[in-house]
């Protein structure tokens, strides 16, 4: 199914912006912490802490860094304690907001997260209030050099639920996201390797923008991902064409 994969353009971006920012990697060594406390220390039986590994090893993260990582979490070595929060708000044009963070002080995240909405005109919500606008799923693009065929076969013999070719021809693979691993598997077995590999929150609706409150949110998205304790941001977004080139 073709298609301009304008979500999938937003995330590039905004990875981009984080690895300027050198926020990637306390982003990554919380991850990794989190996950081998929730999920154990073996990435063999931790998929969540096998594909933050594979992200922060592909980053270029030492095996060492990852490894003292991994020992926080399991409690081998002393370190802060972090728990996972969601926070839930409204942007500018009733855009809805998910907010994904991984702190070891509530009120701090809280306060600093409430500020930035305030800042660009938005507005905290109560839990529930935008999250039924989303849906978990397991997302992964190829660029335009990949082998189209070779792709998709791939992907629908793993079980993805979906194939898409943007007009930029990257190809954008859906599936659920307890069908992540497999597919993830699936394609470094037939040496196809994703530039973005992830389970996301994907939005069952847009939220379509002018450029003016496009500006807007794209400003708070940046602002929220500059914070140490946001892992990530999700939106239902749609922004116009000349914003989505720019980004």
């Amino acid at each position: 199914m073709a298609g301009h994969s304008k979500w999938a353009n937003i995330r590039f971006r905004k990875a981009a912006q984080d690895a300027k920012r050198g926020k990637l990697f306390t982003k990554l060594i919380r991850e990794i912490t989190v996950a081998s406390r929730s999920g154990g220390a073996d990435p063999a039986s931790n998929p969540r802490l096998r594909t933050a590994i594979d992200k922060a090893l592909s980053g270029n993260m030492t095996r060492d860094t990852v490894d003292r990582a991994i020992k926080r979490g399991t409690g081998e070595l002393d370190g802060a304690e972090f728990e996972e929060i969601r926070y839930e708000g409204y942007a500018s044009g009733g855009t809805a907001v998910l907010v994904e963070c991984t702190t070891d002080n509530r009120n701090r995240t809280v306060s600093e997260v409430r500020h930035i909405f305030t800042k660009y005109g938005g507005n905290l919500g109560t839990d529930g209030s935008v999250a039924y606008l989303f849906e978990k799923a397991g997302v992964f693009v190829f660029s335009p050099e990949a082998d189209e065929d070779l792709v998709m076969d791939t992907a629908v013999s793993a079980g993805a639920e979906d194939v898409e070719i943007s007009e930029d021809s990257s190809i954008e693979v859906t599936c659920l996201p307890t069908k992540f691993e497999n597919i993830m598997t699936a394609f470094s077995e037939a040496s196809l390797t994703p530039e973005f590999a992830e389970i996301v929150q994907r939005p069952t609706s847009d939220c379509s923008l002018s450029a003016s409150q496009a500006e807007n949110v794209l400003g708070l998205i940046s602002a929220l991902e500059e914070l140490d304790d946001v892992q990530d941001v999700f939106t239902n977004a749609s922004f116009p064409d000349d914003i989505q080139s720019a980004a």
